[in-house]
């Protein structure tokens, strides 16, 4: 009897934990820096990092200078292959980190206009205008990086990529190095 009155509060309590977080699911947010935000989201726009803007291209064949320079051993980069990679890394933060900071600082600026009640219909529709802009530019950047790497890399590189960052192989539809990036 004691055990079912134990197992009784312990579900009632995990009811009650669960059905507050439902109803608070933002809670602790409002001590962030830039609401919409986190802070690891922040962080990586002032590193420049992808944030799963080029996913489209990732899982499709066309990896990113990171990933191929983590891997650089395992696919046998060439010496040429690592410094152009590392050029087209370095160009692709450089374009990245300034768009990273003006997204940063756009999301802030909708921030403040709602917090210190100075939201209007017209600069709402601005803001969100100019945050979706900087956010394509910045998604575009990324993507185009997707490509110029694939171009550095030849078909058994990039098979061998697919194999090792878990996505498969080019017998399972994507063909890697043959220009046309299309699925069987």
């Amino acid at each position: 009897m004691v055990r079912l009155i134990a197992a009784i509060a312990i579900l009632a309590a995990s009811v009650s934990v669960g059905e507050t977080e439902k109803a608070q699911p933002y809670a602790g947010l409002r001590e962030r820096e830039v609401k919409v935000l986190s802070d690891e989201q922040i962080l990586d726009l002032r590193n420049g990092r992808g944030m799963g803007y080029a996913l489209a291209a990732e899982l499709n064949g066309y990896p990113g200078p990171v990933h191929v320079l983590e891997l650089a051993d395992q696919l046998a980069l060439t010496p040429d292959q690592k410094i152009e990679t590392q050029k087209l890394l370095d160009a692709m933060k450089g374009d990245a980190i300034p768009l990273g900071e003006r997204l940063i600082e756009e999301e802030a600026l909708l921030d403040r206009q709602f917090r210190d009640e100075k939201a209007t219909s017209e600069s709402i529709v601005a803001l969100t205008r100019a945050i979706a802009l900087t956010q394509s530019d910045l998604r575009a950047r990324h993507l185009t990086y997707h490509l110029a790497t694939k171009a550095l890399l030849k078909p058994d590189q990039l098979d061998l990529y697919q194999e090792l960052r878990g996505y498969g192989s080019a017998t399972q539809g994507v063909h890697g190095g043959h220009g046309t990036g299309h699925r069987n």
